[in-house]
């Protein structure tokens, strides 16, 4: 009931504004003859009546000029105390409401300033009022402190509202800053994404490239069989940046040709390429192999992937080893490679690249810990651990020895 009550008040505001002015009306009438059945000398009704609707119909502009109809109400006002009315609450309606409007619409000095102009005009019409000259608290102090009770409760209603607005806007630049982070850091995961991809296959290709043209001379069978491995490197390439690239699609384009995300399950894959590209892999798990989120699983891929690639293009030998121990809260991750005797300590990551950043930023997204430097007799070596659900001891059969 009070919901079908407030459309249709909603719907014609109009009518609502004229009904409570009538009733306004109705009730300041009330004080003009609640003034003639008390006083032993009442005044005539006609002129409270007249004064009491022009002070009424005057509030019909209070909200586009709350000070010239709180001007019109209070001195609507002053004549009906000076011609001998009782200043009650009923026949200080209309001015109360306009002070209300003012101090709810004018800025606070200009409102209270008003207020005072107001309290004071029935200072001075209660002083001048001859009948109540025994009785200066309905005189004089009843009809300043509802006033100032109306102005105090207009300025309250009015910081409340700049409070609330404020607040709102400040959720508003909140939550923008909050989007506006996201889309910074999934640009930042996407880049890491297509650096990965690109950066590693690339290797691969260029390292297959590199190795068949040296044995294309010597052993031409082992270089053709190199060349017909190219395409499955660049397919790998393609399919894992259409992947990529496609999160940045809209959500109304068809996702049917997308790859899911690499994990774990492909490092055979990883270590038949970095086989085609030359670098002899050798991978042990050692711990209960453990079933991993997508994220924590895409991690743990990549950081491979990229140490891998590194060590294609910098490291002094052409063998790697890649370490997966599993603990009951850890997953830790170990790529090293040696060097050739008689040869130089190749840096891995070298060369200016992002390969170790890129390694460390994702390590600590995931909340583990990253290391990577040379190792006391010769080589490189890239350690990280990330952590594991503890709760979570499934067993993931694709990465199982």
């Amino acid at each position: 009931m009070n919901t079908s009550w407030q459309r249709r008040a909603a719907a014609r505001p109009r009518a609502v504004e004229a009904a409570g002015l009538i009733l306004l009306f109705a009730g300041t009438v009330g004080g003009v003859f609640l003034t003639r059945a008390v006083m032993p000398e009442p005044p005539a009704a006609w002129p409270g009546i007249a004064l009491s609707a022009v002070a009424c119909a005057a509030l019909y502009r209070r909200r586009t000029h709350p000070l010239h109809v709180l001007g019109v109400t209070t001195l609507c006002t002053m004549a009906e105390a000076a011609l001998g009315y009782l200043m009650t609450l009923l026949l200080m309606g209309p001015l109360l409401v306009a002070q209300y409007v003012t101090n709810l619409r004018t800025p606070r000095r200009t409102a209270w300033n008003s207020a005072l102009a107001a309290a004071a005009g029935m200072v001075v019409t209660g002083v001048f009022h001859t009948t109540l000259h025994h009785s200066l608290i309905l005189a004089v102090v009843n009809p300043v402190a509802w006033v100032l009770l109306c102005a105090a409760l207009g300025s309250y209603i009015r910081v409340r509202r700049e409070y609330a607005a404020a607040r709102a806007e400040h959720a508003d630049r909140q939550r923008e800053e909050e989007a506006r982070h996201r889309v910074i850091q999934e640009r930042m995961r996407i880049a890491r994404e297509l650096h990965d991809v690109v950066a590693h296959h690339l290797t691969l290709a260029d390292a297959q490239a590199g190795t068949a043209a040296h044995l294309a001379r010597t052993h031409p069978d082992q270089a053709l069989e190199i060349i017909a491995k190219l395409p499955e490197t660049t397919a790998a390439a393609l399919r894992e940046l259409k992947a990529t690239v496609g999160l940045l699609r809209q959500d109304t384009d068809p996702a049917d040709d997308l790859a899911p995300a690499p994990g774990l399950r492909h490092l055979p894959d990883l270590v038949d390429a970095c086989a085609a590209a030359g670098l002899d892999v050798t991978v042990t798990v050692e711990g209960r192999a453990r079933r991993l989120t997508p994220v924590l699983d895409l991690t743990a891929y990549r950081i491979i992937q990229e140490a891998l690639t590194n060590a294609t293009k910098h490291a002094a030998t052409r063998a790697a080893r890649v370490r997966l121990s599993y603990t009951s809260r850890f997953l830790t991750l170990t790529i090293a490679n040696d060097t050739a005797p008689g040869r130089p300590t190749a840096t891995a990551g070298s060369g200016g690249g992002f390969g170790l950043l890129s390694m460390r930023e994702r390590a600590t997204s995931a909340g583990g810990t990253f290391q990577a430097g040379h190792r006391p007799h010769g080589g490189f070596e890239v350690a990280c651990s990330l952590p594991l659900d503890p709760h979570d001891d499934s067993l993931d059969e694709s990465t199982a020895p």
